[in-house]
């Protein structure tokens, strides 16, 4: 009989290969549905926005395309063109949008694991600064001409939803070590940590885990407005806004203490899908056929951006490529929608900026970030913000009726009641003290959202129906 013999180091070389076939294949990245596609050196998924939209429009039929968001947006940002050429002062104005970054954790001390610490949140709204106003000596500084200050800036929230002084991070322990599946995120994690998305830039930072383990991000896109047929909603309020695997939110070169992973430690993941947040698309618009290298005038077949070189392939490595040779000059890896490593990125475009403004000035929820007092401290206040403030339910949970009770006897405009799916259930002009009591005897069970409005301010409050 014949003997085999492994020595042990043969065999540990094969029980390890073994094992990092069964990992690889037991960890190959899904979400949304889908079984997504890695970078090929260490598995991570940079963004899966493109997915998560597809994931929303079989959700809600009614949310627009994007051949109508397209078509909805593109003689807007014309009509901008052409009015900042005609005003060149209009370029000195400086939009300021509100952020809230809700720390998701499960109990751990302040600056271990996932509860990150508050350094890390300031570096990364250090660096979306920095990126976003091209600012010089930073990271985000470049030469390139078509290179643009965006003219947007951050800041984390000076007043809460109450009305109450915060320092713009939102602590929130969920109990759970980890968020696997799409489900709990989107029905559980979101719409109970949420703020009013019409006046914050909501921010989750997250322990991803499972089939999602190794996603850095995503976001969701803005929705146009005022188009027949489509639901101005577009899609859900609820969980509008940008979601951040920890070890890619802030910067080490910033806050060298931070929980960050090599290769994604300068911020630029939050810079990128904040990017989607205000209606970029990736440089090749997703789009890997052969068709992508076909330029027209509005760059349809990529990201129309036609300052950034027509594109065929994502890009994983910060070296030079030119994916559709002859058409506009090499791939811009250096873009922030591209896919390259953190260091490799410095650039939003002036074609971008372009599409950025126009949704801010434009698109649900997105325009009115520009009216937010989030940014201002309790002390200094408006009438509107004052009478919301003063504003709660009762009973809450309810069983057949809710009662809006406001703090004096002027009324609000009116309001909008969603079920945690983001269906309107009530939409309601209020002009008499009657329109506040609200009949919820043929609602099922469960989470409701309540949106109040008054001039240029809303507040959402949530209740219970059992």
């Amino acid at each position: 009989m014949k003997k085999t013999i492994f020595s042990r180091t043969a065999l540990f070389a094969v029980l390890l290969s073994i094992c990092s076939l069964a990992g690889f294949a037991q960890n190959t990245p899904k979400a949304f549905g889908k079984t997504l596609t890695a970078n090929p050196e260490n598995g991570k998924v940079r963004c899966v926005t493109t997915e998560y939209e597809e994931y929303l429009k079989q959700q809600f039929p009614n949310r627009e395309t994007s051949e109508q968001f397209e078509a909805w947006l593109a003689p807007k940002i014309r009509a901008m063109q052409a009015q900042r050429l005609a005003s060149p002062q209009s370029t000195n104005i400086v939009i300021t949008i509100p952020v809230v970054v809700h720390v998701i954790h499960n109990g751990d001390a302040v600056g271990a694991n996932e509860n990150i610490a508050d350094g890390q949140v300031i570096s990364q709204i250090t660096v979306l600064n920095q990126d976003f106003r091209r600012m010089e000596g930073t990271p985000g500084e470049n030469s390139d001409p078509v290179g643009a200050d965006v003219e947007i800036e951050f800041c984390l929230a000076k007043r809460d939803p109450e009305g109450n002084a915060t320092n713009g991070i939102n602590r929130v322990n969920l109990q759970l070590s980890s968020y696997d599946d799409e489900l709990t995120i989107e029905t559980y994690l979101k719409p109970s940590t949420q703020w009013d998305p019409d006046q914050y830039l909501n921010i989750w930072v997250c322990n991803f885990g499972g089939d999602m383990s190794d996603i850095l991000g995503y976001a969701q896109f803005p929705s146009g407005s005022g188009l027949n047929g489509i639901n101005n909603n577009g899609g859900l309020d609820y969980t509008d806004g940008v979601i951040i695997g920890y070890r890619y939110f802030g910067s080490k070169a910033i806050f060298p203490a931070g929980n960050n992973q090599f290769g994604y430690d300068r911020g630029r993941t939050t810079t990128h899908e904040v990017g989607h947040y205000l209606g970029l698309r990736h440089i090749n618009g997703d789009n890997t056929q052969a068709s992508s290298c076909t330029v027209n005038a509005t760059d349809s077949n990529n990201d129309f951006c036609p300052d950034t070189p027509a594109t065929r392939f994502l890009n994983y490595e910060c070296v030079y490529t030119d994916s559709c040779p002859g058409n506009g000059g090499p791939d811009m890896i250096e873009n922030y929608m591209d896919y390259t490593p953190d260091a490799c990125m410095n650039i939003f475009t002036q074609n971008q900026k372009s599409r950025m403004l126009t949704v801010m000035n434009n698109a649900t929820r997105r325009k009115l970030l520009k009216t937010s007092l989030g940014c201002v401290p309790p002390a200094l206040s408006s009438p509107e913000f004052e009478l919301l403030n003063g504003i709660n339910l009762y009973p809450n949970p309810a069983t057949d009726v809710l009662n809006i009770a406001v703090a004096n006897s002027e009324l609000p405009d009116s309001y909008v009641i969603y079920n945690n799916l983001g269906q309107t259930m009530a939409n309601v002009k209020v002009n008499s003290d009657a329109n506040l009591n609200v009949n919820t005897s043929n609602f099922s069970n469960g989470v409701y959202f309540i949106k109040v409005v008054k001039g240029n301010q809303t507040k959402t409050l949530k209740f219970i129906k059992k």
